[in-house]
């Protein structure tokens, strides 16, 4: 577009285009010696433009249609600059981190010290207040500077321009092209950015304008907008800065990096300190010894980075990373953020949400800490730990001893000692581990629900032939023969009580037979029990009722999704999808709905049957007498006797240990294994510590809340048992979790190859 097609679109003079062109373009010798020529000329053109009423600039505008504010592009008549992200704790206060692209949060203008808003206005645009979104005067000032090469310390286009421009340029919206369009020294661009001024200036108030000017500003070192600069530079809020401090940030706008004390030079930011401080006296703001007192005060900067991600929280708080990445994924999953996981990532990143997660930070401690005494950081095995409230499905904490880190590791340890894979919820290339017996829980329930009653008994021997094809050591005649490890405690007539507080295999096994081992495996599916390894999800959709030992824990898991099965049976069968939020709310200050997921799954009976039982592993007892014997009856030492259930487990030749306890109010679950060498077993030895660990941390989740009693089952499923039980004489305490024979051998197999691919 030339001059004169220019100049007929919009009634312009050439002259007045050229005015323009001398303060947009960049200019060669010879024509800068040529408009110094003219400056004389134009620049009184200018300024008696300037003084006409309802002058020809600015008439111009108000008539056109270009000019009308609801011409104007959706961005700039509602906002949408990037911002970023906060990420509390469940306190609402202490903040995880925050996520960003651009390092931004608005704030609103009772929140900014009259003081920056005075500096900016000083240094910026002196007559902001007395024009109508575009200063000729102003104009001819930068025209003269420009024209003869001089410096200037204040342009020509005004706050309203300068905020016209910031806006395009950063607009979501637009394309990379279109951004990088709104700088472009042309003058179609300018002309653009005057008619777009000026329509704003018709509609909104001075100080909206201001404040959406501060707002969107970049002050340097990557703070755009001054909440972020006052943070950035001073640790403080926008309404705490002093006014040496204001001076100084608003007098980095012009040249960001050229003034930047941080990363810039020192002494120019001084310098430019001292301007915007006469600046404010000369317009009177501040008098003339304000402005020489803070002159005088030394430049103290106290720089702060805004934490970004998961890699690097707030306080340094490493252990609350992986919990940090849960969250991150749980977003990228939710619609309510954007149609696509793109989208949602750009709505975390860019969206200025304001998150309160449902992380607890004492009970958060205290798994970090259970989880660091059983393992130290510097150990290959890893303890990971859950929490999870019954009711909601809110994660409350998530611990293990890793740290969040892409640092390097040793080769062939892709987990130890720095790892970002998600060990305590699963994803990725993480399938789980195996826990033992803890998934009895999910026979018994099959059981109850098919309306066996917990009294169904058996005659449980040290061994016991099924129908299942196996081979090897697990089997008798061809057919798999899983076996008590220690008979002399368990083998006998047994019901679901005693044989699940003593962990009876061929109890379970037994069951699993009768309930059929794809309800068993529906059930788990049902309470949500994910099957993220391959060979176990074909297993699942394709041979479930062939699947015997899954009763015994021979599918991967991890301790969120099985603290959350254990949840589901403590809200007595209410199943909730697992959150980790309390809140969110929009950059206006709008809720966004994030509500817990619920659904029941499980008839409330049926749930308290199961949890009567579950009190025999524990050290309680039922209300029916049947407890008489436990593999972790320490826990309820550990809770001072108050209601609490659970369930212990190991896997083959104690490759892995797992405990999972639930009051009504918590469910915790930890599970110790190598993450990296399927073949190191933890061992039986540790399986104590784990019981100790998980209860310890339920016993913090319950500290000052009412002690809650759980509910006993109906007759119906409680039943008669079919002879009296014989208790041992006398009972001689806990044992040990046996470790669980798997079979058949070639399944086991199948799960030493997965693990050790990885």
């Amino acid at each position: 577009m030339n001059w004169l097609t220019v100049a007929a679109q919009v009634g312009w003079s050439t002259a007045s285009l050229a005015i323009l062109e001398s303060m947009a373009l960049p200019r060669t010798p010879l024509s800068r010696l040529f408009t110094v020529l003219l400056t004389g000329l134009l620049a009184g053109l200018v300024l008696a433009v300037a003084v006409l009423p309802g002058n020809l600039l600015l008439g111009f505008a108000a008539r056109s249609a270009f000019g009308s504010y609801s011409a104007l592009p959706d961005v700039l008549r509602t906002p949408a600059t990037p911002q970023r992200s906060y990420v509390y704790a469940n306190d609402g206060t202490t903040l995880i981190t925050t996520f960003y692209d651009v390092n931004r949060t608005d704030v609103g203008l009772d929140e900014i010290a009259p003081t920056m808003r005075a500096a900016i206005v000083a240094a910026e645009d002196r007559r902001f207040y007395n024009h109508g979104g575009v200063d000729l005067r102003g104009m001819a000032r930068a025209l003269v500077s420009n024209a003869t090469g001089g410096e200037t310390t204040q342009g020509g286009s005004t706050l309203t321009m300068q905020y016209v421009r910031n806006v395009l340029k950063t607009d979501p919206g637009r394309t990379a092209e279109e951004r990088a369009a709104a700088t472009e020294q042309t003058v179609e661009r300018k002309l653009q950015e005057i008619r777009y001024a000026k329509a704003l200036e018709q509609r909104l108030s001075k100080d909206e304008i201001l404040n959406r000017y501060l707002n969107i500003a970049y002050f340097g070192s990557g703070a755009y907008g001054i909440s972020a600069a006052s943070q950035r530079y001073f640790a403080k809020t926008p309404a705490d800065l002093t006014l040496s401090e204001a001076a100084l940030l608003a007098g980095l706008v012009q040249s960001p990096e050229a003034y930047n004390p941080i990363d810039g030079d020192q002494e120019a930011a001084l310098a430019r300190r001292a301007y915007v401080l006469n600046a404010m006296a000369d317009t009177g703001v501040i008098t003339a010894g304000e402005a020489a007192a803070a002159r005088a005060e030394p430049l103290t900067l106290r720089p702060t980075a805004q934490p970004n991600g998961c890699t690097a929280l707030a306080g340094g708080q490493d252990d609350w990373s992986f919990f940090c990445d849960y969250l991150r994924q749980w977003w990228l999953t939710q619609p309510v953020f954007g149609e696509t996981v793109e989208e949602r990532e750009q709505a975390l990143r860019r969206g200025g949400y304001t998150v309160v997660t449902s992380l607890d930070p004492k009970l958060q401690a205290t798994a970090q800490q259970q989880a660091t005494s059983v393992y130290g950081y510097d150990e290959e095995r890893v303890l990971p730990i859950a929490a999870v409230e019954p009711g909601t499905g809110r994660v409350l904490a998530m611990a293990v001893n890793r740290h969040y880190s892409l640092a390097p590791n040793p080769a062939g340890q892709p987990n130890y000692p720095n790892t970002v894979n998600p060990l305590i919820s699963g994803g990725d290339s993480v399938a789980g581990y195996q826990a033992g017996s803890t998934f009895k829980l999910f026979t018994m329930l099959a059981a109850l629900e098919a309306g066996m009653p917990l009294s169904t008994g058996f005659d449980a021997p040290s061994r016991l032939p099924t129908r299942y094809d196996a081979d090897g050591d697990s089997s008798c005649d061809g057919r798999w023969c899983p076996a008590n490890s220690n008979p002399e405690w368990m083998d006998g007539y047994r019901m679901m009580w005693d044989g699940f507080g003593r962990s009876v295999n061929t109890y379970f096994v037994w069951l699993a037979e009768q309930v059929g081992p794809e309800k068993v495996v529906e059930m788990a599916q049902r309470l949500g029990i994910t099957f993220r390894a391959d060979s176990d999800a074909d297993f699942a959709e394709h041979n479930a009722e062939n699947w015997g030992s899954f009763t015994l824990g021979v599918a991967a898991t991890t301790p969120l999704d099985l603290a959350n099965a254990y949840a589901t049976v403590a809200a007595e069968g209410v199943y909730c999808a697992p959150l980790p939020v309390v809140s969110v709310t929009a950059p206006d200050g709008s809720p966004v709905s994030v509500a817990p997921s619920c659904e029941r799954v499980l008839d409330a009976d049926v749930a308290r049957a199961a949890t009567d039982a579950a009190r025999c592993p524990v050290g309680q007892q039922s209300p029916f007498g049947q407890c008489n014997g436990g593999t972790a009856t320490s826990v309820n030492q550990i809770l001072g006797g108050r209601p609490v259930a659970g369930k212990t487990g190991s896997s083959e030749g104690n490759a892995t240990e797992t405990f999972v306890g639930f009051t009504p109010q918590i469910a915790v679950a930890g599970i110790a294994a190598n993450p990296d060498d399927a073949t190191d077993a933890v061992g039986a030895a540790v399986q104590a510590e784990v019981i100790a660990a998980v209860a310890r941390v339920m016993s913090t989740a319950v500290q000052g809340q009412p002690e809650l009693a759980f509910d006993a089952p109906s007759r119906a499923l409680v039943g008669d048992p079919r002879r009296p039980v014989e208790r041992p004489e006398p009972d001689r305490g806990p044992q040990r979790e046996p470790s669980d024979d798997r079979g058949p051998l070639v399944e086991f197999r199948r799960w030493l190859d997965r693990l050790n691919r990885g």
